[in-house]
Order: C-alpha cells, then sequence, then structure tokens
C-alpha cells in the first residue's frame, strides 16, 4: 500500500494536494501541477525517446514531469483538475499493478509508477473507437490520481459479463477487460438514436471506470449554443452556456 499522504479538495473543480515526506516523489503530465512549495525539485524528461516519440504521435506531450521533494521536512505539492468532474485516488495493487485510462484522464501519479502509451490493437476499435483506441498505461506498484468528467463510478464485471457504453464514457478499466467496438444496430437507430454509431462493447473479468460528462461531450455542447448565438448575430458564447442564457 502507498504510504503518501493526499487531500482532495473541492467539489467539481478539484485539486489533489499531496503530502511529500523527504525524498518521496510524484510524476505527472507536463502543466498539471498547480502549486508547490519550496524544497521540491522539478525534473521532466520523455521516459525514453521511444516513449517520447509514441506520445508525440499520439497528441499526448513528449515529457513527463517528477517531482521530488529534496528538503529535510514535508512539502506540498497540488495538481489541478483540467475541467469539471471528479479526482479519484488508485492504488495500482488493486490491479495487479497495471490499469489502462484514457489518455486524457492520468493526472498524477507516485514517482514509481510508469506511464505509457498503449494502443487497442483491434482493427474496429482503431477505426471507429474514438478516444478508446489510445490509452495510457499505468504500471505500478503505486498509487495514481485520474480525473473523469462530471461523475465517476466504478463496476466489477465478472468473467464474460459484457457492458455497452458510449466511446467517451470509459475512463479506465483493468487489463482483464476486452475493449471491443460494437454497431449500433438498426437503421433507424443509427440514423436518429443520438447516441453514435457504436458503442464500446467491455467484456469481465474486471474493474472497469466510467464517467458521466465526457469532455468531449461538454466541448460539444459549448460548441452548439455558441454557433447558434453566433447564427442569431447575438454575443454571449460561454457566458450564455454557463448562465443560461441560450
Amino acid at each position: 500500500m502507498s504510504n503518501i499522504d493526499y487531500t482532495i479538495i473541492g467539489n467539481d473543480m478539484q485539486l489533489v494536494d499531496i503530502a511529500l515526506t523527504p525524498s518521496q516523489g510524484v510524476r505527472s503530465e507536463v502543466g498539471a501541477m498547480m502549486y508547490m512549495e519550496d524544497d521540491i525539485d522539478m525534473h521532466t524528461s520523455s521516459g525514453g525517446l521511444v516513449k517520447g516519440i509514441k506520445r508525440i504521435f499520439t497528441k499526448e506531450g513528449f515529457f513527463i514531469t517528477t517531482f521530488e521533494n529534496k528538503g529535510t521536512t514535508t512539502q506540498h505539492i497540488a495538481f489541478g483538475a483540467p475541467y469539471p468532474g471528479k479526482i479519484v485516488p488508485l492504488e495500482l495493487s488493486r490491479f495487479d499493478n497495471e490499469l489502462k485510462v484514457q489518455k486524457d484522464a492520468f493526472l498524477c501519479a507516485e514517482a514509481g509508477v510508469e506511464i505509457d502509451i498503449c494502443l487497442n490493437k483491434k482493427i474496429g476499435t482503431g477505426i471507429f473507437g474514438g478516444e478508446g483506441f489510445i490509452m495510457q498505461n499505468l504500471k505500478g506498484p503505486g498509487l495514481a490520481f485520474i480525473h473523469a468528467g462530471g461523475t465517476i463510478i466504478e463496476k466489477q464485471l465478472n468473467d464474460q459479463e459484457t457492458l455497452r457504453v458510449d466511446t467517451g464514457c470509459v475512463v479506465g478499466l483493468e487489463k482483464t477487460v476486452d475493449f471491443d467496438i460494437k454497431f449500433v444496430g438498426g437503421v433507424r437507430n443509427a440514423l436518429f438514436g443520438g447516441e453514435g454509431l457504436f458503442f464500446a462493447l467491455l467484456r469481465g473479468p474486471g474493474t472497469v471506470y466510467l464517467q458521466s460528462l465526457p469532455f468531449s461531450r461538454l466541448a460539444d455542447r459549448i460548441n452548439a449554443v455558441t454557433h447558434l448565438r453566433n447564427s442569431k448575430g447575438e454575443q454571449g458564447g460561454l457566458r450564455g452556456f454557463f448562465t443560461g442564457d441560450h
């Protein structure tokens, strides 16, 4: 079990404040850090050329940043969520020290956790899987923090049990869970159902994490309101969305 002390602060726009004892460290995507105290040292690296190149081709940043407490007393560092939702701490030992998460879900992790890019090898998933095609692989042991939009739920799938999910709502899954793509079926469902042409089909056994508000769905809603107001010659855009003036 991890011995890192942390506090998750806030409700809708959360941050995680981590207390690092001397020589303890955490890793994060570049740009996730919110604040850090004096004795914390920051070191940015690619984690290896191959990993760095893979991250570029999957539109991730080339670098991962490691923060280490170089002092003799406990020091604090915080990481902020990029959009409304929840931050969830996950002990990777629960998942045999390996968990796959959406490429924009990872927030930070203990320094010993390896962060790599993994591609779903199934052709259907690659073509139609959207966000589920490219995922990040977190390998422990250690504690990792992920972020999800809206509310996040954990579901346990039994052996061969399946769950059909909107492709954008999949946040993370255990390595034992099979990820595939299934056509919605039916002409009217496909054309007028409003749920897209494909579902993510998750098959157990294992744990999956789902989010109620994918960032892509939030962005589409904001974009639709902005275009509607612009087409009417109105002003307001985001202000109108958040104040309900639309």
